[in-house]
């Protein structure tokens, strides 16, 4: 950590306490000592800085224009100390990442999990929810880093990194449809569905599409949680949908199959990484970033015929 002028500390403090005797006990000074060195700096300035008061001391107008300096003197002291840490490999911080839920239950944590083996001084805290609602809270700087699919293009969001992802039909592994290569939507009209809310991007893009094909799909089962979904389709013959990254722990394990959709408006989904349009990342959340665009090169979809 880079240490200030003890001048400044001096001086803000004693602004901060409104008296020379509270600043120098929290200071660890001697109160004549502390005011000794104030009245050297009024000395080479030429003009009083703190207006003394039976009570205390208040900044004049000049002070009040010098402390302002020398607290911005000490934020910029602060910023290029987290800045050196950073090129040290030393980040520490906070990152905050609003992602979608089929991202959050794997392939995130395992992110983390890499990135704190390199940086353990950085914590993170990871908000899961619809995609709108992801976006309010990144554009409130309720997070510092967006993780979800298709988000609406916005003039608030940089995006970052994008990872094709397209949509697929998960179901047991016994399934009739479980062998084949692609489906389309019609293919899972015989059978229960299960479905998000539709507050869930996926959602609205189903019933969009079945409305638009005039296809009767059978919802046997709404639930605001993926893992429940599956946990329905694991027991029965019906079919939930997922993103191919919200598909892998289940793919890898045997315990579902996961069958890409080969309609045009499924076969093309993005995962999006963004940020905030126009904020500054800490460093910790910029490093983070970095980390996660270099996940994300490695998360690739199934190649889909696209009918």
């Amino acid at each position: 950590m880079l240490t200030p002028p003890r001048v400044y500390l001096y001086l803000d403090t004693v602004a901060r306490c409104g008296s020379i005797r509270r600043a120098a006990d929290q200071l660890h000074v001697a109160s004549t000592a502390l005011n000794r060195k104030i009245l050297e700096v009024e000395a080479q300035v030429g003009t009083p800085l703190f207006e003394r008061l039976p009570r205390g001391v208040r900044l004049t107008a000049a002070g009040e224009l010098l402390i302002a300096t020398i607290r911005r003197s000490l934020a910029d002291l602060d910023a290029a100390a987290a800045q050196m840490a950073q090129l040290r490999g030393l980040v520490r911080g906070c990152v905050r990442v609003a992602s979608a839920e089929s991202v959050a239950t794997d392939f995130l944590p395992g992110t983390i999990g890499r990135y704190q083996a390199a940086h353990r001084g950085v914590q993170f805290h990871v908000a899961i929810g619809g995609t709108c609602e992801l976006i309010d809270t990144l554009t409130r700087d309720e997070a510092d880093l967006l993780l979800a699919h298709d988000p609406p293009a916005s003039p608030l969001l940089q995006e970052l990194a994008v990872a094709p992802q397209p949509f697929c039909a998960m179901m047991r592994p016994g399934h009739p449809l479980a062998a084949r290569r692609t489906l389309r939507l019609a293919d899972c009209q015989p059978y229960p569905v299960a479905l998000g809310p539709e507050s869930f991007r996926s959602r609205r893009l189903i019933e969009a599409i079945a409305a638009r094909n005039r296809l009767q799909l059978s919802v046997m089962l709404e639930a605001s949680t993926v893992e429940t979904l599956k946990g329905f389709v694991r027991q029965t013959d019906g079919i939930c949908f997922q993103f191919h990254a919200g598909t892998l722990r289940e793919t890898s394990q045997g315990t579902l199959t996961a069958v890409p959709l080969s309609d045009p408006e499924l076969a093309l989904g993005r995962l999006v990484l963004a940020s905030r349009r126009g904020r500054a990342l800490a460093p910790a959340a910029a490093a983070f970033a970095e980390h996660l665009k270099g996940a994300m090169a490695g998360l690739q979809g199934p190649l889909t015929l696209v009918a």
